[in-house]
Parts: C-alpha cells; structure tokens; sequence
C-alpha cells in the first residue's frame, strides 16, 4: 500500500501497553490519572507514564498522551503540571479536547504536537482548516463520516487525519453527548461517561429494546480505502479493554495493513456486540447498525483464546531493524559494528582471531550468529562480513560482541531529550462572581426552532434571538426588521452539507443578516471567511476562562458555556467576552446522525414527535434534523426562573425553545421575567451538581 497509515493502539495500563508494542503497533495513546476521556481506567501515574514511553520509544513506538476532557478554571493549574509531566516524560503529541487546554499547550511547550480529538467533533473541511490555523498537526476525526466525506477532507485540507477504525461506537457524536452526565452526574466529556445509552432505550415503549445502542466498528474491509484517501493514522478504541484485545486487534490489523488477511473472526471472538459494523464508512445507517453484547458474544473469548493472546506479549518480539559490520582480519582486533534503522550506532572489538586447526571461520557462519536476535527489541537488517581466510573465532566471543552492542544500541535508543517547557502563571480563580452586566439591555435572549413559536408581542423582553438557518431562509421578508438582533444558527452536523451552508448563508447575506451561532469549530472559520459576526453556542462546550480567550482572537462576539458547568464555575469565569448560559429548555442530549427512531420503522409513518422511553419510563423526545440525523431531548425542561438571581452575574440567560409552541414560549418569558418558579416537572441540569 502505496500509503501505510500509522497503527494507534489504545492502552489504559502498563500491560496493554506491552500488548500493542510487542504486536505490531505504531503507537499507542494513553492517559495520566488525570483530565482523560477514560477516566476509570488504571492510566498513568507520573513515574508509570515516563515508563511507558520509554518502554514504546525503544522499541519504534510513538506515544500520545489524551487530555481529551473539558476543564473547568479550577483545574488549569493541575492541567499544566500534567502537561509538564508529560513533555518531560517524553511523549510525542497530546490529544486534546478543550480550546483552553490547546492554549495552555501552546504556553508551556510550543513545540508540543497537538491533536485535535475526536471530542472536537470535527467532520468538515472547514473544520479542519479551522484546527490547522490554530496549529494543530492532526485532527482526529468524527466517527459518523462515510468513506467519501473521510476522503474529501483529508485530501482538501493540509493537515493530518486519523480516523477510527475498530471498537465501540458511541451513538451520539463525540463531544456532543450530555446524557450521561445529565442523568447520573457523570459526563462523557469529563471522562467519566457510565455507558447510558447502552441501557434499554424504546420508542415502543418496550423494555427490551436497545435503540441507542450500536454494534461495534470494524473497518478492516475499508482499510486500503481509508489509506488511499489519505488517512495519516488508523485509531482503534478500548482504553478500558483488556489487554488481550490490544493484542488481538493489533495482530489483526497489522496483518492487514502489511498486505495479509487480517482474522476478523478473532476480532469477534474477542469482543464484538452482535457481530461488527462499517454502516457511517459505507453510508448504509440503519437498523443493521445496532447491537448489544449478549451471552453468546461473551463466551467467545474462552480461556484458551485469552492465553494464547497474552502470551503474544510476553517475550520480545523484535521489531527494529538492525544492521551489523563484522571485520575478522589477521592480528586485528575483531570488531563488530551495530547500526538501527535510527541511525544509533555502537562498535565493540575483542581478541585478534586465531589461526584455525580445524574447520575455519566463513562469512556464512558468521551472518548466521549475527541473525541470533531472539529475545530482543531487534530483527535482522543488513549484515557485512569481511573476513580472512583460515581464521577461528569462538561463537562464545561473536556472541559477546552482539549482545554489547545490541545492549549499547538499546541504552542509546532510550535516551531522548523531552520537550522543552515554560513555567506559566494563572490568574486566581475569584473567590466570588464576576460581575459582567454594565447596561440596561434584556436579560433574556432566546433560541427558537421555528418562526411560528416566536412571540413576537413578547419580543420586547428579549434580547438576542436565534432561529436554525433554514427558518431564516424561508422567511427573510418576516425578520428584515430584526436583522439587528437576530442570530442565524447554523446546523451543528454539516458533513457533505458545508458548500450549501455556505452558499445559504452568502445569500442571507447580501440581504443585511450578518450574525450566526456557531456550535462547532467550522462555524467560526466559515463566519469569518463570510465576514459574519460568530457568537458561540452552547455546543462549543466551552467551560473556562482559556477557551473563551482563544473563541475571542478568533473574533468571537460572545459565547454561551457549556450547561456542564455547575452554577458556582460559570459566574466565577474570567472571559475577555461576554459570557451566557441556558437557563431554559428541553436540553439536547445527543447529536445522531442515525436516528433510532427512523431505524426501527421509517420517516413516513413518523409523528413528527417521537419519543423514546428508558426502562424506568422516562420520557426522552426525539427532534428531526433531517438530512443530518436527530437530536435526542431532555424529557424535562430546565427551569432557572425562580432561581435568576445566582446567575445574574452573567451577561445573558438563553430560553433555549425547541418542541414549544408559540403561547407556551410566551409563557415562559413572562415567567422568566417575573421570576416565577415552576408549576410542572422540571430540573435544575447540572447547575448545582458537579461532573
């Protein structure tokens, strides 16, 4: 294969770490005890991790450290010790999260290579532009793109890509879910996922289905595709798998990539729910993508298989290339030379050769011993043998002479400068709230799903409005008037869509609309390259002073944090920029782009408001964003009327109005306005909890 991806193992400990090295990885990625997107698995302390990459180093293997969770200004401090940690321990990039993470990188060591997780929910070119100007070197991305979006990014944008190729899907898009963390106070993007959409989830209402859970990806038909697309590196999930399935989907794929058949039955065997998928690669969504880990998946891996996959890591397996000189010459020293494929050199001599009584020393006897590499990190390279005839040389002694120089080589290769770093200097969390309100103008703004439920008799009370891009579209002669205070939203899943967005939006222009809510990283670089105003939406995830800083020297106008941030976290936030929060709404909790309900029956025989029910009859509503998938709603509205005041601190409050009708939004301002508690159901999020 003309391009040979890299091969990224994941490792949650020592032992997986040996399991990826010693069967043919590329590199693996890990994380410390701290700020990883797998935070339940063992990780890495600081002396453990200097001691996984140097293990991986030696050996050819790179190492990227994850800092893949969202931050709160409370941790940045900790954060940069990790960071630190990490650049002295030598690790080859860190794979990151959270725009404010990104800038603390860039602070302390600003040769560190930074890749851009798939948490940043990257799945477009200009999303990929937008990472490359911000100087990351790899964007990992979305895994819901087909072959052709994976195809048509790598090969437009100058950056490099990763994409996953095997292990556990997640339904919603990554760094878009807030279910887990809504429900149980254990968010995915603070690494702490608990797997909820892997419970029983029906839109029948029937507590035996699984609607939101997915088979697992195998992409190992698709692997010369994805190489002759462009992908720099092929990733595979289960950091908190054991090792045994490092091994075996290391073994697998390696074969594949070096020209064999890798053994998919042994990747099922090992793992699987209900047999594989490939259905984002090959555009065939549906209910043939979902799956569950039953009884029979599990009994697959039976003790013998699990042996025979541990013992693939127990011994070396040598893997670098190593080339030798040998020079046996008459009254000379012997003397043997060792160079890597690195170009680390060691040269060891012992005791001039003997004249031979028997039979004599040949260059076939001695290439033989030289290729004796078992047990150690090295596989046999290029061997010379010069030599006299009628000479002797003990093996004892051409033994001696290559376990030197093999032990000097491997001491050479463990040596490595770490990256250099900056001491940096954090402003102080305030003790007490930041206050942000300096003028007269409304409180509330509002976020609307159709122009049919804006209140317009209301809309004195309002600040700032949103409505999705297509409702602008469609009624640009009912909002001229509001140009001024209106916020066109643009669609948060854009793969395959982006050029139409763009020309929609260049249209909306030349008509006078000129702001835009930008939910993901494209947003932004398509709001300036259209010369629009960018105010960040929720979706950006933003949850500290950094990431607000760097959406500001991107020209942001103001952002709307994350609803993950506790109350407390968000008024205390130090932004060069005004600062909101969604104080009400039917809170999306996923981002789809296959929608559970049309794979159990289809569009046409759909409602228009479907409903999906957990095991304990919870209601969660489904909203179409057809032609993109769906968003999965909270079944309970947020409710911060009563309690207005703790958050007053901040520049706005957003009404974020999704299945309402026009007289209940109407309501709910009044309500808002007068400060009024609720009369229904409702939940304060994750305001007063933490995650």
């Amino acid at each position: 294969m003309a391009n040979k991806p890299e091969l990224l193992l994941p490792a949650g400990d020592m032992e997986s770490v040996e399991a990826a090295v010693q069967n043919g990885a590329d590199a693996v990625y890990l994380g410390a005890k701290l700020f990883s997107a797998r935070q339940n698995a063992a990780n890495f302390d600081k002396t453990h991790l200097a001691e996984a990459v140097r293990y991986a180093k030696i050996r050819g293997v790179k190492v990227y450290q994850t800092l893949n969770t969202l931050l709160f200004d409370r941790e940045l401090s900790t954060a940069a010790r990790v960071i630190a940690d990490g650049c002295e321990a030598g690790v080859d990039a860190f794979i990151v999260q959270d725009w404010g993470v990104v800038s603390l990188i860039r602070s302390i060591a600003p040769n560190m290579h930074i890749h851009g997780s798939t948490q940043m929910s990257v799945h477009t070119k200009k999303g990929a532009e937008a990472m490359r100007a911000l100087g990351l070197s790899r964007v990992v991305l979305s895994r819901e793109l087909s072959l052709a979006e994976i195809k048509e990014i790598t090969q437009s944008v100058p950056i490099e890509t990763e994409v996953f190729v095997h292990g556990a899907l997640c339904m919603s898009v990554s760094g878009q879910c807030y279910m887990s963390g809504m429900i149980g106070g254990r968010s995915g993007n603070r690494g702490c996922c608990a797997g909820t959409c892997r419970l029983p989830f029906s839109n029948r209402k029937n507590k035996e289905d699984y609607d939101l859970s997915l088979k697992d990806l195998c992409a190992l038909s698709q692997i010369q595709a994805l190489a002759e697309a462009g992908v720099t590196s092929f990733k595979i999930e289960g950091r908190m798998k054991r090792p045994e399935y490092v091994a075996a989907c290391a073994q697998v794929y390696r074969e594949q990539l070096d020209g064999g058949k890798g053994d998919e039955a042994l990747l099922r065997d090992v793992f699987a729910r209900s047999g594989f998928t490939d259905g984002y690669l090959t555009g065939k969504r549906g209910a043939p993508m979902f799956g569950v880990r039953s009884r029979d998946d599990v009994v697959r891996a039976t003790p013998k298989l699990l042996r025979s996959l541990a013992n693939s890591y127990q011994t070396e397996n040598g893997r670098i290339p190593l080339s030798f000189s040998l020079s046996v010459k008459k009254d000379e020293p012997v003397s043997l030379t060792g160079t890597d494929k690195d170009g680390h050199t060691a040269s060891c001599t012992s005791d001039p050769p003997e004249i031979a009584r028997e039979k004599a020393f040949s260059a076939e006897s001695g290439e033989r011993i030289l290729k004796k590499l078992g047990g150690t990190i090295f596989v046999p390279g290029d061997i010379t043998v010069s030599c006299d005839e009628g000479l002797m040389v003990p093996v004892s002694k051409l033994n001696e002479l290559r376990r030197a120089v093999c032990a000097e080589i491997e001491a050479q290769r463990a040596q490595f400068v770490p990256v250099q770093t900056h001491a940096v200097t954090l402003p102080d969390v305030p003790k007490h709230p930041v206050k942000r309100r300096t003028n007269d103008e409304p409180f509330l703004f509002a976020r609307f799903e159709t122009i049919s439920q804006v209140p317009f008799s209301q809309m004195a009370n309002i600040g700032l409005f949103a409505l999705p891009l297509a409702e602008v579209s469609a009624h640009t002669d009912v909002l001229k008037p509001y140009q001024g205070r209106l916020l066109i939203e643009l669609p948060r899943m854009m793969a395959s869509r982006e050029e139409s967005v763009m020309k929609t939006l260049s249209a909306l222009k030349a008509q006078g609309f000129e702001r835009v809510v930008c939910e993901n990283i494209a947003h932004v670089q398509i709001a300036n390259e259209l010369q629009l105003e960018p105010a960040g939406g929720v979706f950006l995830n933003v949850t500290n002073s950094e990431s607000a800083r760097v959406l500001s020297r991107m020209g942001v106008s103001h952002v709307t944090l994350s609803f993950e941030m506790n109350a407390q976290d968000a008024v205390r936030i130090q932004s060069p920029i005004p600062c909101g929060a969604v104080v009400y709404g039917y809170l999306p909790l996923m981002l789809v782009r296959n929608c559970p309900v049309q794979a159990k029956t289809n569009c046409a025989s759909c409602d228009g408001r479907p409903t999906l029910t957990d095991r304990r009859n919870t209601p969660f509503y489904v909203m179409c964003r057809k032609p993109y998938g769906a968003e999965i709603l909270n079944g309970t509205p947020l409710w911060m009327a009563d309690r207005m005041q703790e958050l007053s601190n901040l520049s706005y409050g957003l009404l974020y109005f999704t299945r309402e009708d026009m007289q209940t939004c109407a309501s709910v301002i009044r309500d808002y306005c007068e400060k009024t508690p609720a009369n229904e159901p409702y939940t304060r999020g994750l305001y007063y909890r933490n995650v």
